[in-house]
């Protein structure tokens, strides 16, 4: 058993008094430095401040790469002009992101994009984080939207499509020459001027016309890439079919060496509208043998210009046309047309049409024309091209294409009969 220490006696009074408590340890002179004072201070700083960036990293990082609010991918555009607070409204209100718009300026500041941002038409893809949101604005990746212009058009009637396509600005100061567009399919961002548009189609087609004139057969009769132009234009309008093309070129070309007229309808009725591109009915007798410097019925060779703006293809075809004496062709009622060098079995042909002509339901009257000249009527069959033929009733069959019909001139037979 441990023994107690022993009791100091004391007084009564003494004892009543509370006992004193030992002095603090004095504080050392090197504490009471100002400058520890103060490093202290900076040092407890300094800590709160690591804690702080610690906790801001964390929560921006989450931020930055959490799942955004889209449900499914979306289009927006950002206007020309807006700052990252008007960026962060249109954003928050397409519902791209749900976060504050400081949130999403802080963003742009961490990711060092504040300068970068640029506006635009852009696609989000559903759920995309803050971060993927703010690199596809500052990479600049803009949605390309395409457009397809059909070979065959006039240049009046690609502007007028330009004009009523809203994705892009500004108008066309000026029709392009005929002949000058390449009709293709081109990819264009929203907001670009329609000037910039023709701009670009007449490029595409000086480098096309280049190469092909470049890879062209030198036997053609062809003195320019002009001519190409024009001549390519007429082939593109007579056919629609890519396995025709170089064929429909061999019979003009052939033409031309021979110095036959060309007589292709879509000449005439370039002749009679323009640039408007559609006649809009079939071509009446008289308006085949009037004059014009685009009809190909009257004049020799080729007309002044193109009658379209040719694609691609028809240019190739023209180019290198098929190796044939092939001189005629006339529908074939199947949407193609039959091929001869002689007008004797182009006769037989146009006498085959006819007879399939007459099973198919008359669904178009051609038009009321002036008494017809003594040249036979457009669709004559007549085997001696030097023979004028009754004019046919105006109650004619067409084919079943509903192409325009070719007239018999008396001085050379017709190179096309539908």
């Amino acid at each position: 058993m441990s023994e107690r220490p022993p009791i100091s006696p004391r007084s009564p009074r003494a004892a009543l008094e509370p006992e004193q408590v030992p002095p603090p340890p004095k504080r050392s002179d090197r504490a009471r430095n100002p400058f520890v004072i103060v490093g202290n201070a900076i040092f407890t700083i300094l800590i709160i401040l690591m804690i702080g960036a610690g906790a801001t990293y964390y929560y921006g990082k989450q931020t930055l790469e959490a799942p955004g609010p889209l449900q499914e991918d979306k289009v927006v555009n950002i206007p020309a002009r807006a700052g990252k607070r008007d960026i962060a409204d249109v954003l928050s209100r397409e519902g791209v992101i749900n976060v504050n718009p400081w949130v999403f300026i802080g963003g742009v500041f961490a990711l060092k994009a504040s300068s970068d941002l640029k506006p635009g038409e852009y696609a989000f893809q559903k759920s995309a984080s803050l971060r993927d949101v703010i690199a596809t604005i500052v990479e600049g990746k803009v949605v390309q939207h395409a457009v397809t212009i059909p070979e065959g058009l006039t240049s009046e009637q690609i502007v007028a499509r330009l004009s009523d396509n809203d994705i892009f600005t500004g108008s066309v100061r000026e029709i392009p020459r005929e002949g000058t567009l390449l009709p293709e399919t081109y990819k264009f961002p929203r907001g670009t001027t329609r000037d910039q548009v023709i701009q670009r189609m007449q490029q595409a087609q000086k480098r096309v016309l280049a190469e092909i004139w470049e890879r062209r057969n030198p036997d053609t009769p062809l003195k320019s890439p002009e001519q190409l132009v024009t001549l390519a234009s007429i082939v593109e309008k007579e056919t629609g079919r890519a396995d025709e093309r170089s064929r429909v070129a061999a019979v003009f070309v052939n033409r031309l060496r021979q110095r036959m007229k060309l007589q292709s309808d879509p000449t005439i009725i370039y002749g009679l509208v323009g640039g408007k591109g559609t006649l809009g009915r079939p071509i009446k007798r008289s308006e085949i043998t009037q004059p014009s410097p685009y009809n190909t019925y009257v004049i020799d060779g080729l007309p002044p210009g193109p009658i379209a703006n040719p694609g691609r293809a028809s240019l190739e075809a023209t180019a290198n046309p098929a190796r044939t004496r092939d001189l005629f062709f006339v529908a074939d009622g199947t949407g193609g047309h039959t091929f001869t060098e002689t007008y004797d079995q182009h006769a037989k042909n146009v006498a085959k049409l006819r007879t399939m002509e007459k099973q198919i339901q008359n669904d178009t009257v051609e038009p009321a024309d002036d008494p017809p000249p003594a040249a036979a009527a457009p669709g004559a069959t007549d085997t001696n091209p030097t023979a004028t033929t009754p004019p046919k009733p105006t109650n004619q069959r067409k084919p079943p294409r509903g192409r325009q019909g070719a007239a018999q001139q008396t001085n050379s037979p017709p190179v096309v009969q539908r």
